[in-house]
């Protein structure tokens, strides 16, 4: 049987106490963990394909991981569940969704009860950056305040980042992993007194009569909040291209979940669609898991993400081809292939520009849509209400965090707890924290070969200034742009000791130290190393400059850690003078098209790719009526059914918008489909009430 977990990783312990349970797929004996999600137990297990769709017998897998759409479904025990959202236990019966599950016989009386209602001051919908966030800010006051939370674990998307974040240390843990920064904000939520937290616990809808349905576990409660915070997060964008619904196209977030929070390999060679900093960080992090990334594509003719996130795939070996798109994913049960093209000024692909690459994963990062339905219908209602972090404006975590303080005291202040303003500096590092990535500037070459002195590669404007922070001589200062200056080295009399906590503490990996006190011809050289599991001395390794260019093979002399920052080692090597202030990393991969296949699509979006995954509804029957004058998208749905299957629409909506966008509509000549409760599907059977434990 194929065992994918990933047992050895730089950064993320693996030798994990788990308690070991069996149970069956499709009559097959496999093994897995307990309370692991049972889509991550079956791919550890080799499985890929979870069942085949009712309509055409195509195969389904998982996309989200998140509980957003349907892809996973499966069977457990004669019920049809999520198997991204459901924990296994001992002796499960799993089965694949082959067309309409079977109603299973159920003649077991149910004791019907009034639902519980219970009352709080403040209800958090969801526990994430923004979430815990304000929820410190509410408990420093007499406010009583409940989070609820669909995972196992505080933290979002947190629990997923394996990299140091940007910003500051003082005010954002800059310096600091995502999976830490977690952990700090979920212990802090814990030790308070006033905030409960549920987890496992689902929002299901929120209704007229000002009152929010909580599935806690399988207890439907209903929830009656004076003050409610949507903190949801994002659901990632989707692409339509032919194969786009084939096991293996996954959303960047569902890779993140496995590889990094359930430690499982999904793949062996994959292949990024998007360059913003999702994309670029799934790269790193699927080079960290041990998997070959083959390349990403992105329309734009540069990145959107941080400069430094994307020279650390170029470093690495990846192949980045900005304005690319991807034509088409190849495959008959699963992902094989994956075809990109060149595309013109007008995102139209350009002919005998195509490249075909063997891959069996594709990792769509092309945006993220906040999860805002629960928000926009609690205003609808009248509810006091307020969204923060992504589900009220996407951006860095950072910046939730600054969003989440700054609803709190916003919510304290509407109950008559405190009368203190928001400080205004709250305000300006949200925004500075938002920016987009600013001017790139050329790097200076250094002229000293002498002492010892840091080399820094960061030349973006981005929000972050750790290095500054940690100096013990101060010689590290952003002279101009405050936060989201460029750094530079001050040589001063107070000489530089080596101390490499600045290579260290960089987020972007983007400090280097060059040392000629020993040798003025041949310095030697430290780099930051979060790739390899293991470097020892005597390894011979590949150095290369930021764009990825080799510098030639140098043998390592020394690999250390500093105690404040585990995981991140400092190699040293000896290297000629002329290239020690080019060289950043070490190359692990190289990459080789193949003309595995000759197919060309001549549309971004053509009539045979699918717009609807749940109802396999594609782009050319939605042209079709779009064009035959249907302006209502309600009205589409009950045509097409395109937004009527599981996931409620929350995939497929944008999609469709697009569409009519292309056909020539502006926003106000259409109608958007209407936001109905419930959100979440739920079993019948939930919504009968059950005593506590």
């Amino acid at each position: 049987m194929t065992d994918r977990r990933i047992t050895r990783h730089p950064v993320l312990p693996t030798n994990i106490e788990r308690k070991k349970v069996s149970f069956t797929f499709n009559s097959k004996e496999m093994f897995g963990y307990e309370n692991e999600m049972i889509s991550s137990a079956l791919i550890a297990n080799g499985i890929d394909i979870f069942g085949h769709h009712k309509k055409d017998k195509s195969p389904q897998g998982i996309f989200c991981a998140n509980g957003q759409c349907a892809q996973c479904t499966v069977i457990v025990d004669g019920l049809a569940v999520k198997s991204c959202m459901t924990p296994l236990k001992e002796g499960m019966k799993i089965e694949s969704l082959e067309g309409l599950p079977s109603l299973p016989e159920d003649d077991e009386p149910i004791d019907l009860k009034p639902v519980k209602t219970i009352e709080t001051d403040v209800l958090i919908i969801g526990g994430g950056p923004a979430g815990l966030s304000a929820a410190m800010e509410l408990s420093k006051y007499d406010i009583n305040v409940l989070i609820v939370d669909d995972k196992s674990k505080l933290g979002g998307k947190l629990v997923l980042q394996t990299h140091k974040f940007f910003g500051s240390i003082k005010d954002s843990f800059a310096g600091t992993r995502g999976i830490q920064i977690g952990n700090i904000l979920a212990d802090q939520i814990n030790s308070s007194q006033k905030v409960d937290v549920w987890l496992e616990s689902t929002a299901i809808a929120v209704f007229s009569d000002k009152v929010v349905g909580i599935l806690k576990k399988d207890q439907y409660i209903l929830v009656k909040p004076k003050k409610l915070l949507i903190a949801t997060g994002a659901r990632e964008k989707m692409l339509v291209f032919p194969g786009n619904t084939l096991p293996g196209v996954y959303g960047a977030g569902a890779f993140q979940t496995l590889v990094n929070r359930d430690l499982v390999k999904t793949s062996e060679r994959i292949f990024i669609v998007g360059g913003g900093n999702v994309g670029l960080i799934a790269g790193y992090h699927a080079i960290q898991a041990g998997i070959e990334v083959v390349g990403l594509v992105e329309a734009l003719p540069r990145c959107g993400g941080y400069k430094v996130h994307e020279d650390k795939l170029r470093r690495l070996g990846v192949p980045i081809f900005t304005s690319h798109t991807i034509l088409a994913a190849h495959g008959e049960e699963r992902v094989e292939s994956i075809t990109i093209a060149e595309i013109d000024e007008n995102f139209k692909p350009i002919d005998g520009t195509e490249k075909t690459f063997d891959v069996d994963t594709i990792l769509i990062a092309v945006g993220l849509n906040p999860v805002n339905e629960f928000y926009l219908k609690a205003k609808e209602y009248g509810f006091d209400v307020w969204s923060a972090g992504d589900a009220k404006e996407i951006a860095e975590a950072s910046a939730a965090m600054f969003g989440g303080k700054i609803a709190g005291v916003e919510i304290a202040r509407s109950l008559g707890f405190t009368n203190e303003s928001i400080p205004e500096e709250w305000r300006e590092k949200e925004a500075i924290l938002k920016s987009h990535p600013g001017k790139i500037f050329e790097r200076e070459k250094p002229n000293s070969t002498s002492g010892v002195y840091p080399i820094i590669h960061c030349n973006q404007e981005i929000p972050c200034n750790p290095c500054t922070s940690v100096c013990p001589k101060n010689l590290i200062k952003i002279e101009e742009g405050g936060i989201l200056g460029i750094p530079k080295f001050i040589d001063t009399e107070d000489k530089c000791i080596g101390c490499a906590q600045c290579v260290a503490i960089c987020p972007g990996l983007a400090i280097t130290l060059v040392d000629f006190r020993n040798d003025n011809e041949n310095p030697t050289i430290t780099l930051p190393c979060e790739i390899f599991t293991e470097v020892n001395q005597g390894d011979t390794l590949v150095l290369v400059d930021e764009d990825g260019n080799e510098l030639g093979k140098f043998s390592v002399n020394k690999v250390r850690e500093l105690r404040k920052y585990p995981a991140t080692k400092l190699v040293e090597l000896q290297v000629p003078k002329e290239i020690a202030w080019k060289a950043m990393s070490f190359k692990v991969q190289n990459i080789i098209a193949h003309n595995v296949e000759d197919k060309y699509y001549g549309t971004i979006i053509p009539d045979d790719a699918y717009v609807c995954r749940c109802e396999r509804v594609t782009a050319g029957e939605v042209r079709k009526y779009i064009r035959s004058g249907v302006k209502d998208m309600n009205e589409l749905k009950a045509i097409t059914r395109a937004g009527l299957g599981a996931c409620g629409g929350k995939t497929c909506s944008s999609l469709i918008e697009r569409i009519y966008r292309e056909e020539g509509y502006t926003r106000g000549e259409y109608k958007p489909s209407s936001k109905r409760p419930l959100f979440v599907e739920v079993p019948l059977k939930n919504f009968s009430s059950k005593e506590e434990n």
